[in-house]
């Protein structure tokens, strides 16, 4: 087996693991800090809005231009008037994207075009684009994004609980903010590309949560029951066993992603390509973050202020006083021990270490059945 399969494997019996509930403070502090930063972008920035939604003309020039992008650039703005975006594809021709001209002023650019490029009129391709286009994805954007957002928020509140169900809009929300932010700093443009990359890394995003709250829910079933762990520390087991499935899972998600954005957007210069990668890229990134770091953190803060909570929460801290006041072993946190069903509370805990198994695996054995001596 392999070094991430066999960690894998220790992390999901619980033999080792790491401590991300207890640190969510500064999990939450990095986060806030990421946020400012991308809502600071997008104030003062603001985002590159793509022609699609100011409206204008976009020419395409005939394949193996001898112009580089840099003179078409200066051709463009001084014909026009305006700056003006120029992407050179893949089979040699330009791109020259101007905003906010009329068709009178687009045929008068074209022809200016032609003899600073040297290339016949007719040969360029001029397309008028109108804003209300634009304006009409956007408005179908948001409201298929407040629809997702709601049937997410009451898909998570029948099949778990409303707790999960606001921690999960929480981390939706969270990468939302990053992605745009990106956006903003990096200058890319927004098309409609951007927004069909924005909506599908929702998916993404809600898939890992849901995994690790899946998890937490068959975990967390009758704990009140028990004086052994805490809430939180059954969720820290819950991101721990999940843990390497959700690395893997975005890993083979983002391989060809970065393909998309950095081999096809960024040598190939296909601009499409660079506007849906970018926003799938962090997307993806974000919200395999927030699902190990904001989601079920939150949750075990919100689970922890009930009463029911509270009492266990008391209940095992005084089992592990008295334990240590009788030098017996102490109870270890649930990331470090598997927690098995059919334990009673008197089980005796199992310790961290190959020396150590868990007490309900090695119960009976070496022993024959029958009353014991």
């Amino acid at each position: 087996m392999s070094k991430l399969g066999t960690l894998g494997a220790r992390l999901h019996r619980g033999e080792i693991g790491y401590d991300f509930v207890g640190k969510r403070k500064i999990w939450y502090a990095i986060s806030i800090l990421i946020t400012i930063t991308a809502i600071l972008g997008l104030t003062v920035r603001g985002l590159n809005m793509g022609i699609e939604f100011q409206g204008g003309a976009v020419f395409t020039t005939p394949k193996h231009m001898s112009s580089s992008v840099n003179q078409a650039e200066t051709y463009a703005q001084d014909a026009s008037g305006h700056d003006a975006i120029v992407q050179k594809l893949g089979d040699g021709s330009l791109r020259i994207q101007i905003a906010g001209i009329d068709t009178d002023k687009s045929d008068q650019i074209k022809d200016q075009l032609s003899k600073d490029l040297k290339v016949d009129s007719e040969k360029i391709n001029a397309d008028l684009v109108g804003p209300s286009w634009g304006d009409q994805i956007a408005n179908k954007a948001w409201e298929g994004l407040a629809i997702f957002m709601v049937l997410v928020v009451i898909y998570l509140a029948i099949a778990f609980e409303w707790r999960m169900a606001i921690a999960a809009l929480v981390a939706l929300i969270h990468d939302i903010t990053i992605t745009v932010g990106i956006y903003a700093l990096v200058g890319f443009e927004v098309t409609p590309g951007t927004v069909i990359g924005l909506l599908t890394i929702l998916g993404y995003s809600l898939y890992d949560t849901v995994v690790v709250f899946d998890s937490l829910k068959e975990q967390t079933k009758d704990i009140t029951k028990q004086t052994r762990y805490t809430y939180s520390e059954i969720a820290d087991r819950s991101i721990n066993g999940t843990l390497v499935r959700s690395i893997n899972t975005t890993v083979v998600a983002l391989l060809p992603v970065a393909g998309l954005l950095f081999i096809g957007g960024g040598v190939l210069g296909a601009g499409m390509l660079n506007d849906i990668s970018l926003s799938l890229f962090v997307g993806l990134a974000a919200g395999a973050y927030s699902s190990i770091f904001i989601a079920t953190p939150l949750v075990a803060d919100l689970k922890e202020r009930e009463p029911q909570m509270k009492a266990l929460r008391k209940r095992v801290l005084a089992k592990r006083a008295q334990a240590a006041a009788k030098g017996d072993p102490l109870d270890e946190p649930v990331s470090a021990v598997p927690l098995d069903d059919d334990e009673s509370d008197d089980a005796t805990p199992a310790v961290v270490g190959p020396r150590n198994q868990p007490a309900s695996r090695n119960r009976g054995r070496g022993r024959p059945s029958g009353k014991r001596r």
